[in-house]
């Protein structure tokens, strides 16, 4: 019976290490790669057009993944709407 136990509370832990690390990828890794990003184009190319269409594609993908909540709840609904489903939210009040 203890290794049930166990097994559940290790099943716990990395479902909790998944959630913190993607939090920490979506919130700091992913806008430094960006960042990294506009510094190496920059330096590598040395002209301004390339460098603004850097700084324009790196803002539009760490606004997505800044955005992601947002992003997958209009995508649900989005698919639930286009298969002719409604979409419900379960009520947590009650």
């Amino acid at each position: 019976m203890e290794t049930t136990n166990l097994a559940v509370d290790w099943f716990g832990i990395g479902k909790g290490l998944g959630g913190d690390s993607l939090a920490l990828i979506y919130d700091f890794g992913i806008p430094l790669l960006c960042g990294l990003f506009v510094i190496v184009v920059g330096f590598r190319t040395r002209e301004p057009r390339a460098t603004i269409v850097a700084i324009i594609f790196a803002g539009i993908v760490g606004g997505m993944a800044a955005q992601m909540d947002f992003l997958s709840d209009t995508t649900a609904e989005t698919i639930t709407n286009y298969d002719g489903g409604q979409l419900t939210q379960m009520d947590t009040d009650q």
